[in-house]
């Protein structure tokens, strides 16, 4: 297969298997999806939605937020892990959304990556997931997922997004960055991978890696 046609073979595999895309993190708004991603670093989706609600029940919006101290913060999204770090970025984001942005989620990466704790990874979700523009956050499945498939060289996160932004038609991203995040939970997971079941790798996968699990 040309590098075209592997490309063509992802997309449509995982239209196929996601027509109907779930989002990941529970959420109402931008401002609590900006909470929930930022949450989510180093920790799991399951382990912050059970978090968010009993945050959210206490301040679902900055100016609530910034009602709470940062240790009474840090005390509810404890299980999430980093939650020192987290508690700050959450608090001073919040205080800037109120000084700067009316109490808004500003709609642009610049914006975003200036807050607290925000990376470029958040705001990609942010912008794509509540604004609707295309952006393509790479998380630990979608590195694994391109590098086994042969699309990147897996150096770094950096280089998986330049390399999926290059190969993946623009229209396709916000979809496909969160169907690929699913197939590698269900079907290509970094422990306990059964290649039979992974019908993209095993297809189109880079032969390092099927002659490395064929061992």
């Amino acid at each position: 297969m040309t590098k075209s046609e592997k490309v063509t073979f992802v997309i449509n595999t995982l239209n196929q298997l996601y027509p109907e895309i779930p989002i990941p993190l529970d959420h109402k708004d931008p401002y609590t999806l900006l909470i929930a991603v930022l949450l989510s670093a180093q920790c799991t989706d399951v382990r912050v939605n059970q978090i968010t609600p009993i945050l959210f029940a206490k301040a679902d919006n900055p100016y609530d937020m910034v009602k709470m101290s940062v240790e009474e913060i840090k005390e509810i999204i404890r299980p999430c892990g980093l939650s020192p770090m987290k508690s700050k970025g959450i608090h001073g984001l919040s205080e800037i959304l109120i000084e700067k942005y009316n109490g808004e989620v500003p709609q642009s990466f610049e914006a975003l990556e200036a807050l607290p704790a925000v990376g470029h990874k958040t705001a990609s979700v942010v912008m794509s997931q509540a604004f609707g523009v295309p952006a393509f956050p790479v998380d630990t499945h979608i590195h694994r997922l391109m590098y086994r498939w042969g699309l990147t060289n897996g150096k770094n996160v950096q280089q998986t997004e330049k390399d999926a932004k290059r190969i993946f038609p623009e229209a396709c991203w916000n979809d496909l960055h969160l169907q690929i995040i699913w197939y590698g939970r269900e079907y290509s997971p970094a422990r306990g991978w059964n290649l039979e079941k992974d019908i993209i790798t095993k297809t189109i996968g880079r032969k390092s890696v099927i002659n490395e699990i064929k061992k």
